[in-house]
């Protein structure tokens, strides 16, 4: 006789130390059905923007999430650019790439830390955890900032990178890849960690767009989505290219991840070295006027900002979708028929980041 139970996990739970809860519907040691509770951490981010000054929101928006803050007040920013016909200078567009990608590169280290943590490699995570602290040098060191930065600004950004810091940059970039290079082997060769992610909480090319899939979740089911290739920012004078897998499972999602972190790094030595001289911003004078969804290419997927001016100091609506929101349906479809074990590893996949989804 079959036998069905509700498990709840979370929103506290060892390996997801996020506030959600998964309300897991078993037959046995299968899922049959999963149902999120969210709603732990609503902050009223939203309503707070529009009680702020427009340029008030600029701190505000970096502190929706902190893993990818400075992607939040460039998006924001780039947002009130074009609603008051703003052009930024050449020097700030590299710059805010520069910026970008190091968030990338410290989120991903991140979450693999964390799936390597899920499926037991205490070592892994910690040695993920190490290198990463090298990015965070690198940001403290240009921004005076490891997590939020500060340094985005309606028109440009506040702060330069001179020569002689470019170098250092360069130079650590080269030792955090060449430890990556004895690290990564172990998360994408080993056979157990294989038996963990292979197969594991797959999510077919077809389901991925149907359910509105984003980001690494989206591009290791085969889908080539990447706002990057918009060529917002400087990207489209990087020669920037698209990282995609084909299986859909936990193990290409991770090793989407794990070329992003190469792909980023090349992203930063070509912005340095490309950077234009000039000015670091330019002066934005009025308020804004008209609507604009203001989209950006975050670490977990794709962020829209809906920002609705009415040429007063105060926007008339501040609207936020962040990619973990995105990517809720593909994880509650990769976790029916799965296995109680498989639910850590599936759900840590997607990087997700509930604090910012509840804004």
């Amino acid at each position: 006789m079959i036998r069905r139970n509700t498990i709840p996990f979370g929103p506290q739970h060892p390996v997801l130390p996020e506030p959600i809860q998964l309300r897991l519907v078993m037959e046995d040691e299968k899922i049959v059905e999963a149902l999120p509770a969210v709603g732990y951490v609503h902050r009223g981010l939203e309503k707070i923007a529009e009680k702020k000054d427009y340029i008030q929101d600029v701190y505000l928006v970096e502190r929706i999430c902190g893993i990818c803050s400075f992607m939040h007040s460039q998006n924001y920013c780039q947002g009130i650019e074009s609603l008051m016909n703003v052009s930024v200078p050449d020097r700030a567009r590299y710059l805010r790439v520069v910026w970008a990608e190091l968030h990338r590169i410290h989120s991903h280290l991140l979450i693999l830390g964390l799936a390597a943590d899920a499926f037991g490699f205490e070592n892994l995570f910690m040695r993920l955890w190490q290198i990463r602290e090298i990015i965070l040098d690198i940001m403290e060191k240009t921004a005076g900032g490891r997590v939020i930065l500060g340094v985005c600004t309606l028109g440009g950004v506040k702060r330069d990178i001179p020569p002689a810091l470019q170098d250092e940059i360069l130079r650590q970039l080269d030792e955090a890849e060449r430890q990556l290079s004895d690290v990564l082997p172990a998360l994408v060769n080993d056979y157990s960690v294989k038996q963990r992610l292979v197969g594991i909480g797959v999510l077919p090319k077809d389901k991925a767009y149907e359910l509105g899939a984003v980001g690494p979740v989206a591009r290791a089911s085969g889908l080539a989505m990447d706002l990057r290739e918009t060529c917002y920012a400087a990207y489209g004078d990087l020669d920037f290219k698209m990282v995609t897998e084909t299986a859909g499972d936990c193990y290409a999602r991770t090793l989407v991840r794990v070329k992003e972190l190469h792909t980023s790094a090349e992203l930063v030595r070509k912005a340095l070295k490309r950077m234009p001289e000039g000015p670091l911003s330019v002066p934005v004078k009025g308020n804004p006027t008209g609507e604009v969804l203001a989209r950006i290419e975050q670490p977990r997927g794709e962020l829209n900002f809906y920002i609705k001016g009415n040429a007063t100091r105060n926007l008339e609506r501040f609207r936020v979708r962040t990619p973990t929101f995105a990517n809720l349906p593909a994880l509650l479809h990769m976790l029916t028929g799965c296995q109680l074990a498989d639910v850590p590893v599936i759900a840590i996949c997607i990087d997700p980041c509930i604090s910012c989804t509840e804004r």
